[in-house]
């Protein structure tokens, strides 16, 4: 298989976003968009994803935080999307499971070619430190439609929701790191009856 590495850089009137992704990486995870706490839970990605992942973002956080965690999750989306490049031999499907203390997450990732982001979630409260909670859901979707994965994230319990969005995230890098890693029985196909997943 080749380096399944990718480098993206976005650049709007709003934002301007550098991700890089190495999907076959050891862990090594960073972040910096000016808004802490998503920081904090893009590194939960690749971290617990055991993904090598640089994310730089400098967006119109004057205005609010909605471009700027958007056009990371696009970033990062296309990021993915690219590194699997035909998707040659990939176990394809993976859920996992995951607490922190009192909460738990459970997310389901196919990495189909078809577009779908479902989050069961409440939060306790508007924001998660600096970071809307509203825009969890609004990141993992913008990931999903331009990774082209088929997602669904639940967080089945918790009271704390700094704990609930970060088990979430966690999840979300362990269900990635499954799903794309390399099936050695596959022997290089796609795994898909129709011979595709574009």
């Amino acid at each position: 298989m080749s380096d399944r590495k990718a480098h993206i850089l976005r650049e709007t009137k709003e934002t301007r976003v550098e991700v890089t992704l190495d999907l076959d990486g050891s862990g090594r995870s960073s972040a910096r968009t000016g808004i802490g706490m998503f920081d904090h839970l893009v590194e939960q990605i690749g971290k617990h994803g055991l993904f090598d992942l640089e994310v730089r973002a400098d967006g119109d956080l004057h205005v609010d935080e909605h471009h700027t965690v958007e056009d990371v999750g696009i970033a990062l989306g296309q990021a993915i999307d690219k590194a699997l490049g035909e998707r040659r031999g990939i176990v394809r499907i993976a859920d996992v499971t995951v607490p922190l203390d009192e909460a738990l997450s459970h997310v389901t990732v196919d990495i189909s070619g078809r577009p779908y982001m479902e989050l069961e979630a409440e939060w306790t409260l508007e924001r998660i430190g600096e970071l809307p909670a509203s825009m969890v859901e609004h990141f993992f979707r913008s990931v999903a439609a331009e990774a082209k994965l088929t997602l669904h994230v639940r967080v089945l319990k918790g009271e704390n929701d700094h704990h609930k969005a970060e088990s979430a995230c966690k999840a979300l890098g362990r269900a990635l790191s499954a799903a794309t890693r390399i099936e050695p029985r596959l022997d290089g196909t796609v795994p898909s009856t129709k011979g595709t997943l574009g």
